[in-house]
């Protein structure tokens, strides 16, 4: 038997993360900044990344270059500039694991 791993959906994420504030209007985005999770990241990370350095999921349409240039809504955390950075490091040595543990 053959079990698919259901696609984490952003509403998924927002549902997991335990403070619930209002979405910051646009001019209180001045001090904030996206890490745009690449397609097909595992979900455990994202969990992770989203708790552990206190990020928000947004949604955010972008140019996906895959197989095909598609436009899709990819998930993004967003947050102040140096959990971001601290986060995109987390982000590419757990990728790296993950990859080397295939």
């Amino acid at each position: 038997m053959i079990i698919l791993a259901k696609k984490l959906q952003l509403e998924d994420l927002e549902r997991s993360k335990s403070k619930k504030e209002a979405m910051p209007a646009e001019n209180e985005l001045e001090d904030l900044y996206d890490l745009i999770i690449p397609p097909g990241t595992p979900s455990y990370i994202i969990y992770d990344l989203a708790e552990e350095f206190d990020l928000d999921p947004v949604g955010r349409q972008l140019t996906v270059h895959i197989v095909e240039t598609d436009e899709r809504e990819v998930i993004v955390l967003r947050g102040i500039l140096e959990e971001v950075q601290a986060a995109e490091k987390y982000l590419r040595e757990e990728l790296q694991a993950w990859i080397e543990s295939e």
